[in-house]
């Protein structure tokens, strides 16, 4: 299960400083898990762990199947944000680093960005393979995903032809409206609902990310079993509970002691899209009302040789909280040279991971002499059971840690600006006005 460990703390706050905020956190608690706080209707996802349906599975399990009995190789998943970070982030953890294993199919992912040679090297790649598509929109008309089906859809209707197309696409929507859902039943694509009632931040746990994740190949049960695994832990109302203690303690930092900046550092570059997705995560509950805790993420120590002089002696604005994983997955020895000219014999026989966990508390240490504070939160190992307990986890722990700061965790209303800017650049119909108003600014 999830662990937290806040003695890299300790020389910064004081015991009855933490207790008084441990306090608060179970305050936030009790609005969480009573649902009465703002944002309620969208606390979905708190049951997805144990209420997912098993026919939910099996129909995941039937595209999977069904692709590859077609031969598919690539499956090009269309979203963006919360509609493609979680199953970025747990097929980034899970992949083999270097080899595709036998069988499952390259996942690549598009519509979150608006990159022409992005795309179009996509599509290189695309032409060459056996394609499928998932598209993922509540409604169908974002930019950057309804850009990219756009241009994906037109290649495998013309590839395959219209009837064949339909077999390849799978679209996440809506259950009811959208552009996409209507366009979904007028095509006959088989589609899965992105529920009401959960946020995009919050959805990994739906289709959105277990269908992906399952058609890579992976185990989505394990994964919701660990997620069981975490609420049961953070569902009880207990100073101990892990996620009241890590909301309490990032929020003493940022309120007590001034830290505006939390890194979430990880030293296995397979976590690497973790913190991708858990800056979504927290930046988009927490950053409003001109609050907010700036979410930032290193992977150590490969960026121990870029960001550590700024880490340790720069502007003391930060704290860290490192990501550690017990156990690795693979061995690696290191042998012993006669010559000894990079002067490595003293590591002889010695576990490549054991090197890398000197280097962890090392830096630990070394941060904390320069005035950063360390929390850690540690996992088992890397595989789907714990990465379904790291999800929930975060996912708990942030709408405590935003109640607490007393902002709505669950809506996100400065998304939209940079929207309506970019919609009337490209004057779209309805914008008129508001580009007038623009071409005056620039």
């Amino acid at each position: 299960m999830v662990k937290v460990n806040l003695s890299g703390c300790n020389s910064f706050i004081k015991k009855a400083e933490f207790d008084e905020y441990v306090s608060k956190a179970l305050k936030a608690y009790d609005v969480l898990d009573s649902e009465s706080g703002a944002g309620n209707d969208f606390l979905g996802w708190k049951a997805l762990p144990d209420g997912t349906p098993e026919s939910l599975l099996q129909e995941f399990e039937a595209v999977r199947d069904d692709w590859r009995s077609r031969g598919v190789n690539l499956v090009v998943v269309i979203g963006i944000g919360g509609s493609y970070l979680g199953a970025r982030c747990a097929l980034e953890a899970l992949n083999h680093q270097f080899i595709l294993p036998e069988g499952r199919p390259r996942i690549v992912f598009a519509g979150n960005n608006l990159s022409e040679e992005y795309l179009a090297e996509m599509m290189d790649l695309a032409a060459r393979s056996n394609v499928a598509c998932i598209v993922i929109s509540k409604s169908g008309t974002t930019t950057e995903p309804a850009v990219a089906f756009r241009i994906v859809k037109e290649h495998i209707e013309a590839r395959y032809g219209k009837e064949e197309a339909s077999a390849r696409i799978v679209a996440v929507t809506d259950a009811v409206k959208g552009a996409l859902k209507t366009l979904a039943t007028q095509e006959g694509y088989r589609s899965f609902i992105v529920p009401d009632n959960v946020g995009g931040r919050f959805s990994v746990l739906t289709p959105v990310g277990l269908l992906p994740i399952c058609v890579a190949g992976y185990d989505i049960r394990a994964m919701l079993r660990g997620a069981a695994d975490a609420k049961a832990a953070v569902s009880v109302r207990s100073a101990d509970n892990p996620a009241v203690q890590y909301a309490a303690m990032r929020n003493l930092l940022y309120s007590g002691l001034g830290k505006k900046v939390e890194i979430l550092v990880t030293f296995n570059p397979r976590l690497t899209y973790l913190a991708e997705w858990w800056k979504q995560l927290f930046g988009e509950s927490e950053g409003k009302e001109c609050k907010g805790i700036y979410p930032a993420s290193a992977t150590f120590t490969t960026d121990l040789h870029s960001l550590g002089q700024f880490i340790q002696d720069g502007d003391r604005c930060l704290f860290e909280t490192t990501l550690k994983v017990e156990k690795s997955g693979r061995s690696v020895v290191i042998g012993s040279d006669p010559q000894n000219l990079d002067q490595l014999n003293y590591l002889a026989g010695q576990h490549v991971e054991h090197c890398n966990a000197m280097a962890a508390l090392g830096t630990k240490l070394a941060h904390i002499d320069g005035g950063v504070p360390q929390l850690e939160v540690s996992i088992e190992a890397v595989n789907e059971r714990t990465l379904g307990e790291v999800f929930y986890f975060f996912e708990a722990a942030c709408g405590i840690s935003a109640y607490l700061l007393g902002v709505n965790p669950f809506n996100q209303p400065g998304v939209e600006a940079y929207k309506k800017n970019m919609f009337a650049l490209l004057r779209k119909p309805g914008y008129e006005a508001a580009t007038e108003e623009i071409l005056k600014k620039i």
